[in-house]
């Protein structure tokens, strides 16, 4: 939730707002204050009374947040009828309230709304107000609207809920400990993984070097017999007489009347070296070495970064159709697993229960019945561990279809399917909300950023970051860029902005801001903000354009949905490249770009 969406449910008869936040806080960009309300910096001794609201923080960053001290001394100013908002800045589902509960008991405030905020450096938020009677005032729902209670049932209300609440977030506290605690062992054990595999590949590294010095004193041999074999060659009688004759040809007048001599003479020398050998071997002379063959070992590489998740997987057809739209896909036959391994250096080397079970050349693997296959199996995985490399079994089936699976080491198992991917999803059958879920949760893309977050590759969800072009002119138009970008349900990843300033509450957020081109694989122009923007505006565009693979998306004229057009009537979702290039839209599909219409909410 944001701050202004906690904030202004409760500013009703509030004039002025008072900030006590730490000092290295600058909150003013958070909250879009109405027209009436003004903002004041707390002077550290004026009282908050009947119509102000004061913000006060704590976290775990002093010089950021401020200290308990300080919250308890604004807390002592607060008069009845006074209203505060406290905002926590600890990470973890439950802030350290405990501290500071016992200040707002001691001086009759009531705490009439908490929730989680959506900021990196503020965690949570609670509004409270000092009570101007022993009466407790109504809690306040989800939405900020008071819940119709009054005396004795508000306070046998809210005993109720803090012991069903409490039981309800003692399992949530212990659940989370324990996956932060796996979360740790995990890491280690990765950490582990990746310093024995370093020096397994440092082993093979100089393996590798021995042999290549091998190979060179080797081809260094092969060229000395090979210069010996052409001095021989040069020297030898044949040559000599043919050099002979063909000078004697060459010059009949001159060269002829010596020709017999010469033939004499190389007669005789000829006699003199067969008959040198002879006597070398009768001496112990070692005799010269025989031709060797002289192999040639190719190797292929790319010195370029790596932009997509690399596998090398044991896969069904379908599966490795699937992955192979957002990741390079290899896949290993029995008899040349571990050299594909050597040579691909993929991310992963992925094992998928499936294909051990159904059809394919890995059929019976893991099951008991094809021996054979298990040992592949097994040196596939040795080669994986040799060189750094993630084993992963996807465990898409019971275990117990391929029970020797189990037996081997693996550094990760993932038990879940392996996606949908959208394109084979039906729109209009299925529905959009269909496409929304699985967009979200189940589509493959998502399978595949948890595989590498494993192997620590590259993020296939890298290719759903937007990035929003806007101009806001005036404090109420950045208002209204926060409410929409934050509102969406596929959040930017960044917004483009002549200046920056004022915009503070998106980079909190996590949301980029900057000035010049996007960076984000998509672009969306937003230059106008004061048109309506659902908040599954980029959801649904997003969804569509995984669905279709198209360049640009948009609303075309005849109003056509969920189909590919000749012309959009304005683009509201473009490729970063096609953004940059800039062509006009018109030309864009003699082009060959390939432009599909969602038919949504019209902007008014």
């Amino acid at each position: 939730m944001r701050l202004t969406d906690l904030l202004h449910p409760h500013l009703d008869g509030v004039t002025t707002v008072v900030d006590a936040a730490g000092r290295g806080l600058r909150l003013a960009p958070y909250l879009h204050l109405p027209d009436g309300v003004r903002l004041l910096r707390d002077d550290g001794e004026r009282p908050v009374g009947e119509g102000e609201l004061v913000l006060l923080s704590y976290g775990p960053d002093p010089a950021l947040h401020g200290a308990e001290d300080d919250c308890l001394a604004v807390l002592e100013r607060v008069r009845p009828g006074g209203r505060g908002l406290l905002l926590f800045g600890h990470p973890g589902p439950e802030p350290p309230y405990h501290r500071l509960l016992d200040g707002l008991v001691a001086q009759g405030c009531q705490v009439l709304r908490a929730t989680p905020l959506d900021y990196v450096h503020l965690r949570a938020g609670a509004v409270f107000t000092r009570l101007t009677s022993d009466e407790l005032l109504p809690p306040h729902d989800w939405f900020g609207r008071a819940v119709p209670s009054g005396g004795f049932t508000t306070a046998l209300r809210m005993a109720g809920e803090y012991v069903l609440g409490d039981l309800v977030s003692r399992s949530l506290r212990a659940r989370h400990l324990d996956l932060t605690r796996r979360a740790e062992e995990a890491e280690r054990a990765r950490d582990d993984v990746r310093e024995d595999g370093l020096a397994d590949r440092l082993a093979a590294a100089v393996r590798e070097k021995e042999q290549l010095a091998s190979a060179l004193r080797g081809a260094r041999g092969r060229v000395e017999l090979l210069q010996a074999r052409v001095a021989m060659l040069e020297g030898s009688t044949s040559l000599r007489v043919g050099k002979a004759l063909v000078s004697a040809a060459r010059s009949p007048r001159h060269r002829m009347p010596r020709l017999p001599r010469e033939l004499y003479g190389l007669w005789r020398g000829r006699a003199e070296r067969r008959a040198a050998p002879a006597s070398r071997s009768a001496a112990g002379a070692p005799p010269i070495a025989a031709d060797e063959r002289l192999h040639l070992l190719h190797r292929a590489f790319s010195c370029t970064p790596r932009d997509r998740l690399v596998i090398a997987g044991v896969l069904t057809d379908r599966t490795a159709e699937d992955f192979a739209a957002d990741a390079v896909v290899n896949r290993p036959l029995p008899h040349d697993g571990a050299l594909l391994v050597r040579r691909t250096d993929p991310d992963a080397v992925v094992v998928q229960v499936s294909a051990c079970t159904e059809d394919g050349p890995w059929s019976l693997a893991g099951t008991g019945l094809a021996p054979d296959l298990d040992r592949r199996l097994a040196e596939l995985l040795t080669e994986a561990r040799a060189s750094g490399r993630a084993a992963v079994l996807w465990r898409d089936a019971p275990p117990s279809a391929a029970p020797g699976l189990a037996q081997l080491a693996w550094d990760a198992v993932l038990d879940a399917d392996t996606g949908v991917r959208l394109s084979r999803l039906d729109p209009a059958g299925d529905g959009r909300e269909r496409l929304r879920e699985a967009f979200q949760w189940d589509s493959t893309r998502v399978r595949l950023a948890e595989l590498a977050r494993l192997a620590g590759a590259p993020d296939p969800l890298d290719g759903r970051r937007v990035a929003v072009l806007a101009a806001p002119r005036g404090r109420h138009d950045v208002a209204r860029l926060a409410a929409q970008v934050l509102g969406q349900q596929h959040r930017p990843a960044e917004v483009v902005v002549p200046e920056p300033a004022g915009l503070d509450e998106l980079d909190a957020a996590g949301v980029a801001v900057r000035t010049g081109p996007p960076t984000a694989a998509w672009v969306a122009d937003w230059t106008d903000l004061t048109e309506d923007r659902p908040d599954t505006l980029l959801l649904d565009l997003m969804c569509a354009q995984e669905y279709s693979g198209a360049d640009a998306l948009g609303h075309a004229a005849a109003g056509e949905d969920y189909t590919f057009v000749p012309a959009l009537r304005r683009p509201l979702l473009v490729r970063r490249s096609l953004h940059l290039a800039g062509a006009p839209p018109e030309s864009w599909c003699g082009r060959g770009y390939r432009l599909f219409a969602v038919r949504g909410k019209e902007p008014s």
